[in-house]
């Protein structure tokens, strides 16, 4: 294929047969969980994940420390996760990253930036792979191969491209919420010890009891949200592209111990079914009028890598990783994430990438997974099949895990079932007239207006106009006349 003239008028396999849809994955009903058969949706996040090694595709830059959380409140009616039990005390690592940039990058660019937590539970490893945003820009995982390559380089001169990304934002409206964080002032934060943390997805709780619950993350930093504007930034970025990676290593060395809060909004069960909008929309936050935060407890980092590489770069996260008590949700973006992640550590690391110490637990492992490429641990001469009468033990929980939910409807690729509060635009626009002031949405106006002046070009920016008419018609307004002016 030498030549765009060469591309037939459809997508297709990489088997060369018709695409069945590259922007929705196959479910169980609209709402409901994705299928292991669907196989377009397999290849195209398999394929994804080898596109660069080794490094990390995307959240290639960044860097983290370790540290503990301490659960310092009882919520014990919501889960019996054991890490969330009063006075537990278990350690972590958390790596902060950028989205788009490449290893290399400056740490200051405007771009979301990466929140994921790993911590070290008596019950197994639980990760936490979260933004310091509380949504993302697409709702459906066969987007997100496609959303990443518009925020990365041209095929032909290799430079990142405004028009590009703003052709991408605006052929998929879903992304209005998501891109109005960008542009605004937590577009790039001061530092890492300086912004926030969201889970984003949404998640089960399952307590002792047996009894679900929803549930949203958020860390708020103890140290005051500060961010930068575009002029401090485009400095720093000259200056120090390690500006961030810096800051925390040196806060720590000298003992200034960055903490955050880590609450939860809890949902009940049955109320997922009714809610105005989608709970389980990554596009969308719970109103906190309608579930307040509930305190959990509190995360510090109080200890830096000995080696970058051993203990940062090799660092494999995936929201997958969950324990007794902590369960996953009908959330499409999640249940794609929970395969691609560590599917991405298999291409990036290794097979084994989980036997390496800062992926190991510190609990015994009795695995069914054998051999591989740098096997270091290994279960001796013990059966290496289940069921099994040489006295290994094996699982078999059954059909109906506690961490599940139910579903009962026809395998469609379908777009989420709109509710009544259900649109693209609504919580952006909110964000822009009840949460912003004056002075923020003027910064707003001006970062769009200097992407757009970055090359942006018809028909894409008549687009842009409109997507920022539908979030607010006031901005929408402002952009279109500055940059007409």
């Amino acid at each position: 294929m030498s030549d765009k003239t060469s591309l037939p008028g459809h997508s297709t396999t990489g088997a060369g047969a018709p695409a069945p849809s590259d922007r929705n994955s196959l479910t169980v009903g609209s709402d409901g969980p994705l299928v292991l058969h669907d196989v377009h949706f397999l290849e195209q996040m398999a394929h994804f994940n080898r596109e660069k090694v080794p490094e990390r595709q995307p959240h290639a830059k960044g860097s983290g420390a370790f540290g503990v959380f301490e659960t310092t409140e009882d919520v014990s009616r919501y889960t019996k996760a054991a890490l969330f039990q009063k006075g537990c005390r278990t350690e972590m690592l958390a790596r902060f990253s950028t989205v788009a940039g490449e290893s290399g990058s400056p740490d200051t660019w405007r771009d979301v930036r990466g929140f994921s937590l790993k911590f070290y539970t008596t019950e197994g490893n639980y990760d936490l792979v979260g933004n310091n945003t509380p949504v993302f820009f697409v709702r459906d995982p066969m987007k997100f191969p496609h959303f990443i390559r518009s925020q990365k380089r041209l095929p032909d001169s290799g430079l990142r491209d405004a028009h590009m990304q703003w052709d991408f934002w605006t052929n998929n409206p879903e992304s209005a919420h998501q891109v109005t964080y960008l542009m605004g002032d937590r577009g790039i934060p001061q530092s890492w010890r300086h912004m926030n943390g969201f889970g984003s997805h949404t998640y089960m709780w399952v307590n002792a009891a047996g009894e679900k619950f929803w549930v949203k993350y958020h860390f708020h930093n103890q140290q005051g949200e500060k961010n930068l504007t575009n002029e401090e930034a485009a400095r720093i970025a000259g200056m120090d592209a390690d500006y961030h990676r810096r800051d925390l290593f040196e806060a720590i060395a000298r003992g200034d111990h960055p903490k955050w809060v880590m609450s939860v909004q809890v949902m009940p069960y049955a109320q997922a079914k009714t809610y105005r909008f989608n709970p389980f929309d990554l596009t969308k936050v719970w109103p906190h009028k309608d579930y307040p935060l509930i305190k959990v407890g509190v995360m510090t980092l109080n200890r830096n890598p000995a080696n970058f590489f051993a203990e940062i770069e090799q660092a494999a996260f995936s929201p997958g990783n969950t324990v007794p008590g902590i369960g996953l949700s009908p959330d499409k973006m999640l249940l794609g994430r929970a395969f691609a992640y560590n599917d991405a550590h298999r291409a990036r690391i290794g097979t084994n990438f989980h036997q390496l110490p800062v992926n190991r637990p510190k609990v015994p492992v009795n695995t069914y997974m054998f051999d591989g490429s740098m096997t270091y641990e290994h279960a001796g001469n013990a059966a290496t099949y289940a069921p099994n009468s040489q006295g290994r033990a094996w699982a078999d929980g059954g059909a109906a895990p506690e961490e599940s939910w139910e579903v009962d409807t026809s395998l469609v690729r379908e777009a989420y079932k709109l509710r009544k509060d259900d649109d693209d635009f609504g919580q952006a626009g909110t964000l822009v007239r009840d949460v912003f002031d004056d002075a923020q949405r003027q910064r707003l106006v001006d970062t769009v207006v200097g992407t757009l002046k970055s090359g942006v070009r018809a028909p894409v920016l008549e687009r842009v106009f409109d997507y920022w008419k539908k979030v607010d018609a006031d901005i929408g307004r402002r952009i279109e006349a500055q940059y007409k002016a």
